[in-house]
């Protein structure tokens, strides 16, 4: 199963401050007046908790490092996810997100962005089951027992409501970390 959402332009964030925020996801920030983690105020009604599960071979959060990710989509616990995935990419246009089992890939989850005349171009492209022949009754207890269409249908609405929030987000966050915003080129 591949779900592909071509998000409308990001005003006011740049490519250099989406790498910059999925670098500093766990970080904790003031957002709508609360102290509390960037996942959660990334989305406060379905991420229930974001962890650096294993640092990144050069240290925190970047490629190579291990997320866990628990959230309920649409805040339906029957649409809950509680996963670790590999960061195989995290750079200036995007991330991506693997989780492999007996070295076969199950699921992948890549936003990829760019900067455009009206605001940055996000793209989030999910693909769930494997590759081949052979991997038809794994996929179809995936997209049937797993990940049914129902919770595909929420994740949809969940990464539309969460990318939306970036462009309120990320400028309120980086105003609290001067020193950032002006490395970024946002002040």
């Amino acid at each position: 199963m591949r779900v592909t959402i071509d998000h409308r332009p990001l005003a006011g964030v740049t490519p250099e401050m989406l790498l910059w925020w999925f670098c500093h996801i766990g970080d904790d920030v003031t957002y709508a007046g609360q102290r509390m983690s960037g996942y959660l105020a990334w989305h406060p009604l379905d991420h229930i908790r974001w962890e650096l599960e294993r640092p990144a071979p050069g240290g925190g959060a970047g490629e190579g490092a291990r997320y866990r990710i628990v959230e309920a989509f649409g805040r339906n616990e029957d649409f809950g996810v509680d996963s670790v995935e590999r960061v195989e990419k995290l750079d200036e246009t995007g991330i991506r997100l693997v989780r492999r089992v007996l070295g076969v890939q199950v699921f992948q989850l890549e936003h990829t962005w760019s900067a455009g005349e009206q605001g940055t171009h996000y793209v989030s492209v999910m693909d769930l089951g494997a590759r081949g022949r052979a991997a038809a009754p794994v996929n179809r207890h995936l997209t049937s027992r797993v990940f049914p269409p129902e919770m595909a249908t929420a994740w949809v609405r969940h990464n539309i409501e969460e990318v939306g929030v970036l462009e309120h987000l990320l400028p309120d966050v980086l105003r609290q970390r001067p020193d950032e915003a002006a490395r970024l080129g946002t002040v």
